[in-house]
């Protein structure tokens, strides 16, 4: 058997997609969840003699999931890049993690297959708010602008649609969304054909209505923050929002703070766009911290340590 573990986002996806389109597996599971819910080798740690595919999560994060399966004899492909920490040595991992802030996981499979399938690849670094590498991608294609920006919405759309909890507050299940797009060899075409987008486009309106009342946390200062409801729809919205606040000032860190249902605080932080770095550092300070150097989170801090969070955050980005 074969698995393919990915994660939930647009970047995951999309990297997944292209994978496929040059290799197609017949007999596979695939496995995923939302965007935050990386620790997915573990769903599949007493696999034996199978082999892998692990896209877009933190190796550090399935170390000890990871160490297992090779013990038993499972061969495993590793496309990353967020940290890492010291990849395992084993002649049945073949680890392809780059942790630089200007690129992501759509963007190194596409140099690893030798760009087959580049429009994926754009779709997934929109997804990431790489937007100048997605563009540059584009202008090596010389695509026109009405072809790029039905590419950036497909990314934007799904990156929208991992964020959550659960796959409750999602619109589609990250496998429904892949399983909706695989049979597209050009996401142009799944853009003019997709039952989903529509779906995707309406609900991400009108979370971004609710979205834009939220004022910003605190004094103002060089950073900002802002606290959003324990709501499907903030939880939903809140990686493009920030992606979105991000774009909108890129001298400052942005931090987006929400409840969850059990009274901890999941947090997007995204570096200051004009020196994009430190967010997964900071991030891994605290409890459920992980992340990329310019997009990082916390997934379940507890309420109390929210001041430590805070004052970390600002001394960082000072």
């Amino acid at each position: 058997m074969h698995y393919d573990v990915f994660n939930g986002d647009a970047d995951g996806i999309c990297s997944l997609h292209q994978l496929r389109l040059l290799e197609p597996i017949a007999q596979r599971q695939c496995i995923s969840g939302v965007k935050r819910d990386i620790g997915l080798l573990a769903q599949v740690a007493d696999v034996h003699d199978s082999t892998f595919t692990v896209l877009d999560i933190s190796l550090d994060s399935n170390r000890s999931a990871l160490q297992q399966l090779l013990t038993q004899q499972n061969r495993s492909l590793y496309i990353d890049h967020h940290f890492s920490g010291e990849i395992p040595q084993s002649p049945l991992l073949s680890a392809h993690i780059d942790l630089r802030p200007e690129t992501c996981t759509s963007l190194l499979v596409n140099s690893l297959i030798g760009g087959r399938f580049s429009k994926w690849a754009i779709c997934g670094a929109f997804g990431d708010s790489l937007q100048e590498q997605a563009q540059g991608l584009a202008a090596a294609l010389s695509m026109p602008e009405e072809q790029l920006l039905q590419l950036q919405e497909i990314g934007e759309l799904v990156n929208y649609n991992s964020y959550g909890e659960t796959i409750d507050d999602l619109h589609f299940s990250p496998r429904a969304i892949y399983a909706a797009l695989e049979h597209f060899a050009d996401p142009l075409d799944f853009f003019a054909a997709s039952d989903i987008l529509p779906i995707l486009r309406q609900g991400f309106q009108e979370d971004m209505e609710l979205a834009q009342g939220q004022k910003e946390h605190g004094p103002i200062s060089k950073n900002r923050v802002y606290f959003l409801p324990n709501a499907a729809w903030a939880r939903r919205i809140t990686g493009v929002l920030a992606n979105l606040k991000a774009r909108d000032k890129i001298e400052a860190a942005h931090a987006l703070i929400t409840e969850n249902t059990d009274g901890s605080l999941r947090i997007s932080v995204r570096a200051p766009l004009a020196d994009s770095k430190n967010a997964d550092i900071l991030c891994r300070q605290f409890p459920t911290g992980g992340g990329r150097a310019g997009a990082a989170g916390i997934n379940a801090l507890p309420a109390e340590m929210i001041d430590s969070f805070l004052s970390a955050f600002h001394y960082m980005y000072r």
